[in-house]
């Protein structure tokens, strides 16, 4: 028999016993239930109503008394009447007591009551009518004679029914109490019989089942004490007792295989442990170090006890990590460990990846960091795994390898550009950078001068960033284009000024184009003699020729002097004067040839720039720089507003590629430049709304089409939809202006005659004073 069937059958025992015992206490109980009723609704009550027969029976003598003592003829009528009424209630007392009757003997006294009922109200009938017609002393004599004995009759025979109900009720309540201890006993004979017989087959299951199960419990517990998993439970019988001994040895001997291959797994990884050249340790709670962790840790961290110490201890207090940092590294930590492993999710952001650890003697180790959950089976973090690896060597050849990188992109940048021009580009910077130093300086000490000097700084800034990226000096130009973003912002809000953070980004830009120049002196010996077969370059300080020139006037006014001489040493002085003076054809020449690349960046064909001299010019170095920075904002808006793309231009009938056309002339008056390209031209209504939603022209105020065009030189105008990297924040015509008037010249726009607003065509004049420019001899 199996253990189901031992079960089953256990179960199908105890449902009939329990189905027997309350079947026959249900059966008891309903007819112990009729039987009190009996007696509660039938033999009690009726006893009690025997009872109350002898209270009606006094309550008619009464009357009767009451009748025959009466004082008048219709007093003693009332009071007959009222024992007519009392009749019938005693003759219905008597018919209930017939009929709630439960023998013959109380059925056979009813009847003789009701008979000696009848015989006592006969006599009442006759008392009343000896009192009705005035025979006073019959009636009384009647009552005495008659009615009482007939009363006394009458007592005897109820107060024999109330025996009677007695010894009835008295029956029937024994007759109760004796079934209630019949059915007590048999209730207890029977439950004794079915605990027995639950009990043997409890016995039985407890042999077959209790029994091997907890053979197998002890020999779980010996083998979970020795961790000998080759103990097995003996099997007596194949039933599902059997059959789970036999799953519980074969699962015995899983765990014994799974054991061998843990053993291997752990000698592999104590080896793994002892031999990676990897530091690799665990967190447990409290940010302690677990004892197993790879020997190669203690050379990284050069600590020979590391198991159960901290981990702040050991590595975040010699670390380059901030006071915050190091703050929400900790909190971090300790909101993973004993957490459901999604915290980990979430805060491994916190966790540094690399640090910078410092060691006795000021030494410094670059320690690379990785963070690993180890989770128990219902997703809690216990542990975390954290890996250290030393990569000092590694980004110091990182960091070499990127600077000889950026080296040769620097290489790559200044060898497409002429020397002269570098060094032009160079001395023009950094006669910038020295501006914006001293208006930094000034604007920090002075709060009321800083509008005027955010302006300067930004013009100034705004030019080393075009010259740069004119020329692809793609370090100084993001560079400074942080500076003039920083500028631009400063520009709306004056109270935003951060010292610190401007000289730190003035000096990153000073940073780029000292790194320029070392390369282009060092790496490229650019900056150094001159190459064979060329002349070698004197440069002598412009204090020292002035000084020259003051002499050689000197001698020319002496007496001695002959006119010969004289004009001799005029020319040379001449000749002194303009000794570093550049060709102005040269100046703008060196600007146009950036164009071609800043036409690509914009998506457009390069440019057919003519410059046509009226007479050949040199400008001395002072206004050279100041053009040349002028040029780079002048021709870079007339590629980027005025140029229109090659699409746009073909479908006007123009060539693809634009025109741009400059003319100088040197008169008497000073040297005078003009500009002009084949673009769009000048669109006036949309510079008039500009002007007008940019604060620069009142509602309703009226200009000539000549004082509107005007308004591209305000500070901060600009038409361009958008900011970009070569337009759009309203400093290109304003530093054009500033560099021109910083010569003591002007600049207007000149508009073409009777051209629509939309597109009117205008030319760029410019005029210094002569005495920046002097005529080149053929």
């Amino acid at each position: 028999m199996t253990v189901r069937l031992r079960i089953t059958l256990l179960i199908v025992l105890a449902f009939l016993a329990l189905c027997s015992v309350g079947g026959f206490a249900l059966y008891q109980s309903a007819d112990g239930a009729r039987q009190v009723k009996r007696v509660t609704e039938g033999v009690v009550p009726s006893a009690i109503h025997s009872v109350e027969l002898m209270g009606q029976l006094k309550d008619v003598q009464m009357a009767a008394l009451g009748m025959v003592t009466a004082s008048d003829k219709d007093a003693a009528q009332k009071l007959h009447e009222q024992l007519v009424e009392r009749k019938a209630v005693l003759q219905k007392a008597l018919e209930k007591q017939l009929q709630e009757a439960d023998s013959d003997a109380q059925r056979g006294l009813v009847k003789e009551a009701s008979m000696s009922l009848e015989n006592y109200f006969a006599a009442i009938d006759d008392t009343a009518r000896f009192k009705l017609a005035g025979q006073q002393e019959a009636a009384e004599a009647f009552m005495a004679a008659t009615v009482d004995q007939y009363l006394r009759e009458q007592g005897q025979m109820i107060e024999a029914i109330q025996v009677e109900k007695r010894r009835s009720k008295d029956e029937a309540i024994g007759s109760l109490n004796a079934q209630l201890e019949h059915t007590t006993t048999t209730l207890l004979a029977v439950a004794a019989v079915a605990i027995l017989g639950l009990a043997a087959a409890g016995t039985m299951l407890y042999r077959q089942i209790v029994r091997p199960i907890r053979e197998m419990e002890l020999k779980m517990t010996e083998i979970a004490t020795s961790q000998d998993f080759s103990h097995r439970v003996p099997v007596a019988r194949m039933d599902e007792i059997g059959r789970s001994l036999t799953a519980f040895n074969a699962m015995v001997a899983k765990i014994e295989e799974s054991s061998e291959l843990v053993r291997r797994k752990t000698a592999d990884i104590q080896a793994m442990l002892h031999t990676i050249p990897q530091g690799i340790l665990t967190l447990q709670a409290g940010r302690t170090i677990h004892p197993e962790y790879s020997d190669h840790l203690t050379r990284i961290l050069e600590e020979d006890h590391i198991a159960g110490r901290a981990l702040d201890a050991l590595l975040f207090d010699r670390s380059d990590l901030s006071a915050d940092a190091r703050a929400q590294t900790l909190a971090a930590i300790d909101a993973c460990i004993g957490e459901d492993e999604l915290n980990f999710s979430f805060n491994a952001h916190l966790l540094p990846q690399e640090l910078q650890v410092r060691f006795d003697g000021d030494r410094v180790k670059v320690v690379e960091l990785g963070w690993s959950p180890i989770t128990a089976a219902d997703g809690t973090v216990e542990r975390l795994l954290l890996s250290l690896r030393d990569v000092t060597e590694l980004r110091a050849l990182a960091r070499d390898a990127q600077a000889r990188k950026e080296e040769l992109d620097m290489v790559g940048e200044l060898l497409a550009v002429d020397p002269d021009k570098f060094q032009a580009f160079a001395d023009s910077a950094d006669h910038l950078l020295r501006d914006i130093r001293a208006l930094l300086d000034t604007a920090a000490a002075r709060p009321d001068a800083r509008a005027d000097a955010i302006a300067a700084m930004f013009r100034h800034m705004h030019t080393i960033k075009g010259n740069a990226r004119t020329y692809g000096l793609l370090r100084i130009a993001d560079a400074a284009h942080v500076a003039e973003q920083r500028y631009a912002n400063l520009r709306d809000d004056p109270s935003a000024w951060d010292d610190a953070a401007l000289q730190s980004e003035h000096g990153a830009v000073a940073a780029a184009l000292a790194a320029y120049v070392r390369v282009n002196t060092e790496t490229l010996g650019r900056g150094a003699a001159p190459a064979a077969g060329e002349a070698e370059a004197v440069r002598i300080p412009r204090a020292r020729i002035d000084a020259l020139r003051m002499r050689l006037a000197a001698l020319s006014g002496d007496a001695g002097c002959t006119p010969d001489h004289r004009a001799a040493l005029e020319r040379v002085a001449e000749a002194l004067a303009n000794a570093d003076a550049p060709g102005l054809a040269d100046v703008i020449g060196g600007v146009a040839a950036s164009l071609p690349a800043l036409a690509h960046d914009l998506g457009k064909e390069a440019p057919d720039v003519a410059v046509h001299e009226d007479t050949p010019v040199a400008v001395r170095p002072e206004a050279a720089e100041a053009l040349r920075n002028a040029f780079v904002h002048l021709l870079r808006n007339a590629l980027d507003h005025g140029i229109e793309p090659a699409a746009d231009r073909t479908a006007r009938g123009k060539a693809p590629a634009g025109r741009i056309r400059i003319a100088t002339a040197l008169r008497a008056s000073g040297l005078e430049i003009r500009l002009a390209d084949d673009g769009r031209g000048l669109n006036l209504d949309r510079i008039r709304d500009k002007a007008r939603a940019q604060g620069l022209l009142a509602e309703g105020a009226a200009l000539s089409p000549a004082e509107t065009a005007q308004l591209i030189f305000a500070p901060g105008f600009s038409t361009a939809g958008q900011v970009t990297d070569v337009s759009g924040r309203g400093v290109g015509m304003d530093a054009v202006r500033a560099f021109v008037e910083s010569l003591g010249g002007d600049i207007a726009l000149v508009l073409a005659e009777g051209s629509p607003p939309s597109a009117t065509p205008f030319e760029t004049v410019l005029r210094v004073p002569a005495r920046w420019a002097v005529a080149v001899a053929a």
